[in-house]
């Protein structure tokens, strides 16, 4: 029968992640792939991680199965993390997940339990698995405007006008903080009127935060998901451990849904329960269950926190620096954008066909719509960067 199958498009940066390994120059600099590096080019494991990971290695003494929506402290702990006291606890089903992939994918699933019409919004652009996951499950998708080539900033009088077009009937997918690809962040009163039009239209949200802390801080980027989860009836939040955490292999995830009242949450729980269970069964506890130690032990989590926030004024930094070789080398202030985006992503606004150039002469990788990693930059590449940028004419 598998005859029958149809070639897929392979992952673009997947195959941009073969190029770049097989390009034999010492040069070449890799801004593609979406996994915080440091200085020397690790994804090192965090301190906190480790020392958690010791002593789960001598404490746990079972390895069997946890429970269809995973453990409920590492639920508890990260709805205070993300949610803190902006609803009541009692009010927010939760399940863990393979990554917040597995969120967004199990969230989409619910979307579409509940109401096979309904619509989602997204960005344009997008994180491309959005998309990706939406048309699989044969969810009708609707692009609403949100990134300006020209300035590189929001487009945000387009986004409303956009946003202001869903009824009560679709499902509205914001990005909580470090918006991927662009980096290009709605301020807390542009939320203000993101939450104006969800209450107009009846719309509900689904914000994917996957970079809590890589922003402006573990609060202040969780600041305008609290403020959606606190103005609407329901909602959907789907969150990620794997950056702010660096447990990017163990697949650490949560989708939470909000409801208006407590009488909600019985039937939500028990719909992720289900859904687990139709595509995985029990979720992975491993990197889980070491977050949860870290986030309910104060020496852990204080330690965690002052190296998440070196990482986040690191990445702050080279976002300056960059700008900074940029204006001295073109000798204009058109990239400043780059130091006022936030996140591991800034979207340059330019052509594929000048990515493939910065690619061919420069040896420089980044993905065709022009997203690079900033955490894939040092002190010694930033100039060469900037270089190859300004030689290339964009």
């Amino acid at each position: 029968m598998f005859e029958t199958l149809k070639a897929q498009a392979p992952d673009k940066i997947l195959s941009l992640m073969a190029q770049y390994k097989e390009d034999p120059r010492s040069t070449k600099i890799d801004l593609g792939v979406g996994v915080y590096k440091d200085a020397s080019g690790l994804t090192p494991v965090m301190r906190a991680v480790k020392s958690a990971e010791h002593a789960l290695w001598e404490a746990q003494d079972s390895k069997s199965y946890v429970g269809l929506t995973g453990d409920p402290a590492f639920s508890d702990a990260m709805v205070k993390l993300v949610l803190g006291d902006a609803v009541p606890r009692n009010t927010v089903a939760a399940a863990a997940t393979p990554g917040g992939t597995g969120a967004v994918r199990q969230a989409f699933e619910m979307i579409r339990m509940a109401n096979p019409k309904a619509r989602v919004f997204v960005s344009d652009p997008t994180w491309p698995n959005h998309v990706s996951i939406v048309q699989y499950l044969g969810i009708e998708m609707v692009p609403y405007r949100y990134f300006d080539s020209e300035t590189r900033s929001v487009s945000f009088d387009a986004m409303i006008a956009d946003l202001k077009t869903a009824t009560k009937n679709d499902v509205i997918l914001l990005h909580g903080c470090c918006h991927n690809p662009t980096g290009a962040n709605l301020t807390m009163d542009q939320w203000a009127e993101v939450i104006k039009v969800l209450q107009e239209t009846g719309a509900t949200p689904m914000v994917d935060i996957a970079y809590q802390g890589f922003g402006d801080g573990l609060d202040a980027d969780a600041e305008a998901t609290r403020a959606v989860a606190a103005a609407v009836p329901e909602c959907l939040i789907a969150a990620s451990c794997s950056k702010n955490f660096g447990v990017y292999r163990e697949r650490t995830g949560i989708l939470m849904v909000v409801a208006a009242d407590t009488g909600a949450f019985a039937l939500n729980q028990g719909t992720l329960a289900f859904l687990n269970r139709q595509n995985f069964s029990f979720p992975p506890d491993h990197g889980a269950r070491v977050v949860t130690m870290i986030l309910t032990d104060d020496a852990l989590r204080a330690d965690w926190q002052a190296e998440l926030e070196d990482v986040r004024l690191g990445m702050l930094e080279l976002r300056k620096q960059l700008a900074g070789e940029l204006k001295r080398l073109s000798n204009s202030d058109r990239f400043d954008f780059l130091a006022e985006h936030r996140g591991m992503f800034s979207r340059l606004g330019t052509t594929p066909e000048m990515v493939e150039k910065l690619r061919v002469d420069h040896g420089i990788y980044m993905v065709g719509d022009s997203r690079m990693n900033i955490a894939g930059l040092n002190a010694n590449t930033i100039p060469v960067l900037a270089r190859a940028i300004i030689d290339a004419g964009i």
